[in-house]
């Protein structure tokens, strides 16, 4: 059996085009999910090679080594819980989450994540949960302040401020914004 860690598999229809890949190279998916792949086959090196150009082409890239791997692994986890979460809890501390889920102790995680992106894994969260607003402000089913609840935000005043200082609009411009689309982000550009 083998794992591969797959860099920009961020929602399901990734995952769909990564299980055919995998087929097509006449591999047996156990598990695929996001940034994770288990096939029962073990690759050999001409193998992963073909199939690392293959993801390539569709804009995917297996990783190798346990730096990026890792990196993957966090990104992931900060999308699966911002994204495809319920409400977040405002107490949420992602210090203690992301150690219990990966196992590892949180310093550890976060020098790695910051050497490795050139950003924190603090700067990385504001920002997955800044495109989490941008999406429900275009949905408009939700107002501000329902958003802030659900995202976990002690306030209004807090969403708006971070919300600004990434994007450089209030919500409500971003929200009048013609241009809506062209301002929000794919998980993966984050």
């Amino acid at each position: 059996m083998a794992e591969l860690y797959i860099k920009n598999m961020v929602c399901d229809r990734c995952k769909m085009v990564v299980r055919q890949e995998l087929i097509h190279h006449g591999l047996t998916p156990l598990v695929v999910d996001l940034g994770i792949a288990k096939v029962k086959e073990d690759l050999s090196p001409a193998n992963r090679a073909s199939l690392a150009n293959s993801l390539a082409t569709l804009g995917f890239e297996l990783l190798e080594g346990s730096k990026p791997r890792l990196v993957a692994q966090i990104k992931n986890f900060i999308i699966e819980q911002i994204h495809r979460g319920e409400n977040l809890d405002i107490r949420v501390n992602w210090s203690s989450l992301l150690s219990e889920a990966l196992q590892q102790e949180y310093r550890h995680l976060s020098s790695i994540f910051s050497s490795e992106e050139g950003m924190t894994l603090e700067q990385y969260i504001i920002r997955q949960k800044i495109e989490k607003v941008k999406e429900l402000l275009q949905y408009d089913q939700l107002n501000l302040s329902e958003i802030s609840y659900q995202l976990g935000y002690s306030s209004v005043q807090h969403l708006s401020n971070q919300f600004k200082k990434v994007t450089g609009v209030t919500p409500s411009q971003f929200k009048a914004s013609q241009s809506v689309e062209k301002m929000r982000k794919t998980l993966d550009s984050i």
